[in-house]
């Protein structure tokens, strides 16, 4: 199967092509193990990366995230969504702008894509980089002092409480606001008929962020947050 048409097929290729630097657009017409012979690259090693590349780990059907521990869940949102978006938010700016490099002129109404995309990177580190060294710290050991019922646990919300709540909603409406810009100029990450494969992976690769974005904010702002501010109200009281 030519290059092009393998990453047409599934946009998480273009990783593995990127990494080699084998041409994948309008210029990846030939077949994978010529091109891999040419480069002199071992066409086994080379699909099994795209293997890898294609695979797809799902949680299983009906998991509840309400049900989970605020500790296990705080690791998961950890472990998982700010592992992927330390990497995906780099790589999708890079599909991007490739992208445009070569395309703007034909769609120059996605001229401030790459300012958008940048605002909202950096709205989503800030809001991780407060979790990891401030948050979650500090609601781990409210939660846990709140669970064994340690006589200590109120002055726990009196002395360390700091206006999170509030600096996480601030946080979340920032990212908020960048994302809708994002699906507003990209018109929800439409692809013309003829668009060619660059373009298609750096929708898919937009697409992709959104839908794990949406999931990382929901998760937080509709289970952990209400949950802990539970916890501080009744420590409180």
């Amino acid at each position: 199967m030519p290059v092009t048409e393998i990453v047409q097929k599934d946009y998480r290729t273009a990783d593995v092509f990127l990494k080699y630097d084998i041409e994948f657009c309008c210029g990846g017409k030939w077949p994978l193990e010529m091109v891999c012979e040419s480069k002199q690259l071992d066409t086994a090693v080379i699909l099994l990366e795209l293997e890898e590349a294609c695979r797809l780990i799902q949680l299983p059907q009906g998991s509840r995230f309400e049900d989970w521990g605020t500790g296990f869940l705080i690791d998961f949102i950890q472990n998982v969504y700010h592992r992927y978006f330390k990497k995906a938010l780099e790589t999708t700016v890079n599909y991007t702008n490739r992208f445009l490099e070569g395309h703007l002129k034909k769609f120059p109404e996605l001229e401030k894509t790459p300012e958008i995309l940048h605002k909202l990177s950096l709205a989503i580190n800030k809001r991780m980089n407060n979790e990891e060294e401030s948050f979650f710290p500090y609601i781990k050991q409210v939660t846990n002092a709140y669970l064994r019922n340690e006589s200590y646990a109120g002055l726990l919300v009196k002395t360390l409480r700091k206006p999170w709540q509030e600096t996480m909603q601030q946080e979340y409406s920032e990212v908020i606001k960048w994302l809708d810009e994002l699906r507003s100029i990209t018109n929800d990450y439409y692809l013309p008929g003829n668009a060619c494969t660059t373009h298609r992976v750096s929708f898919s690769k937009l697409r992709e962020l959104d839908h794990e974005l949406t999931q990382y904010l929901q998760l937080e702002h509709t289970i952990l947050l209400p949950r802990v501010v539970e916890v501080e109200q009744a420590l409180l009281a």
